[in-house]
């Protein structure tokens, strides 16, 4: 995968198999893309996406998303990374098809303050790292977007970030 790969549902970026990781930094980027390569991934495992790749991959899914885009969280999800992005995030995506996989990737990001790490699969797109409160998510719809956890309900109201 590269970052002109576009895996995608419905016109939607969706890597499935892989887990993509939100980081404040570049350097916070960097650093987990060294110890996830220390921890056993192959470098063809790992993309980096700069905070502007990733917005303008975003607005690519925006702009050409289906109408089916919109009954799953995919497009929630994507204005989310683009918010992200837009604050200066920089992302990785890595090919973890294994939950075991995941959770290590989950494990390393948490060392680089990631503040987001979901697992894409073919149905179900899993948050590995708990955002906001802890309570359970309510209220998700195609209209309401993501509920973020936090005290907004938007990632500006992601503390520290």
């Amino acid at each position: 995968m590269s970052p002109t790969d576009r895996p995608e549902a419905f016109g939607v970026f969706k890597p499935v198999g892989h887990v993509i990781v939100a980081l404040p930094t570049e350097a916070d980027a960097r650093g987990a893309m060294t110890a996830l390569l220390s921890g056993g991934f192959e470098p063809a495992d790992i993309v980096f996406y700069s905070p502007e790749q990733m917005r303008r991959q975003a607005d690519i899914d925006i702009e050409q998303a289906g109408v089916l885009a919109g009954i799953g969280q995919e497009l929630n999800l994507v204005k989310s990374h683009r918010e992200l992005a837009a604050k200066g995030h920089s992302f990785l995506v890595v090919r973890a098809p294994k939950e075991d996989q995941a959770q290590r990737v989950a494990t390393i990001a948490r060392g680089f303050n990631a503040s987001r790490a979901q697992s894409y699969g073919h149905l179900i797109i899993e948050e590995l790292i708990e955002v906001g409160s802890g309570e359970n998510q309510v209220a998700e719809s195609p209209d309401r977007g993501l509920d973020a956890q936090t005290e907004s309900g938007r990632e500006a109201g992601v503390a520290g970030r």
